[in-house]
């Protein structure tokens, strides 16, 4: 076998790949996409046991410039996939002969301009007092700062535990983030600041819970992502935001503002992007560097007065990665 393959389903891969070669198939080119499907899985359903309908689909997306043959050409083995995995007893979502390509471009996420951010934190601070949730209103404001200002992952924020955030030195842990790989993150001292006063009025309410955000309702577990969509939506609507030239945000377009308002600031104190991106590639947990590359296309869309600056010279730094790869 000449690849290596990792995600939940190496064992199946593996298996069709050993059966193909047997009955005297070489499998060359299908192995390649089989290793090409195994990462995907691995990068985009990494908890995921089984081959599902939402797999299948997320996979049967056709490419920018891609041509039917190829994309025929990829999904062929993972049909044959889906029916070894059948035969053996497992469910396996099989793509049907007569399915239509799904297309779609590349998603624009809203970056926050610096009025719509000073709108939005005030209109946290303001969140209301619940009696069946006591600390819900002191916890939304810190999450949804901890989210922005440390370009946290939306479920990175809410699975804090108590053990891997330092309130002393200001360092954070981040374990098991995406593509299994651990990171530190340092908190500014502003934003420490917040947290150790918030931790100073929640401690008490649940000194048994490993969670730095415990939800009440859920008895000092972590709160659910629906549970953080919901806050954000409350928070946009206090805060009057409610109509949007482009996609409406989402928790996760923190993150995406983090990333290109740090590569604006670089690039107006006229810093090399060639050095410097590697260093937020790391502190964003990014898998490939590529993913940390993509947001150069984002400058010159959200930053208009840009549009002097050359940004030829990092066109070869630009993927073609969708919006679940960063």
């Amino acid at each position: 076998m000449k690849y290596t393959f990792s995600s939940n389903l190496k064992q199946h891969i593996e298996g069709i790949i050993e059966q193909k070669n047997a009955l005297g198939f070489p499998y060359i080119a299908s192995e390649r996409v089989l290793k090409n499907f195994d990462d995907f899985c691995l990068a985009n359903f990494s908890e995921e046991q089984h081959l599902t309908k939402e797999i299948g689909q997320a996979w049967a997306v056709i490419r920018s410039g891609e041509k039917t043959s190829s994309f025929q050409n990829r999904i062929a083995p993972i049909r044959e996939l889906a029916k070894y995995m059948n035969r053996l007893g497992f469910d396996a979502y099989f793509i049907p002969y007569d399915f239509t390509p799904r297309r779609k471009g590349r998603y624009v996420p809203h970056i926050f301009i610096d009025a719509e951010l000073k709108q939005f934190f005030s209109a946290t601070d303001r969140f209301g007092e619940n009696e069946r949730c006591r600390i819900r209103h002191i916890a939304v404001p810190v999450l949804f700062r901890l989210m922005y200002c440390c370009g946290l992952r939306p479920h990175e924020v809410r699975l804090i535990k108590k053990e891997n955030i330092d309130l002393a030195s200001g360092m954070l842990k981040i374990p098991e983030s995406k593509g299994h790989k651990d990171r530190l993150v340092m908190i500014s001292k502003d934003v420490l600041e917040i947290c150790r006063k918030y931790y100073d009025k929640t401690k008490d309410e649940f000194p048994s819970s490993e969670y730095f955000f415990p939800a009440q309702l859920e008895h000092g577990n972590c709160y659910s992502a629906n549970w953080v969509r919901k806050m954000f939506k409350i928070c946009l609507a206090t805060a009057g935001m409610t109509e949007f030239s482009g996609n409406k945000p989402r928790p996760y377009d923190f993150r995406h503002t983090f990333a290109t308002k740090k590569m604006y600031e670089w690039m107006m104190e006229g810093k090399d992007l060639d050095a410097y991106l590697p260093y937020l590639s790391e502190y964003l947990g990014h898998t490939k560097f590529s993913h940390t590359a993509y947001y150069i296309h984002l400058v010159p869309e959200i930053f208009p007065h840009m549009a002097e600056m050359d940004f030829g010279q990092y066109e070869a730094l630009i993927p073609e990665v969708d919006d679940s790869e960063t």
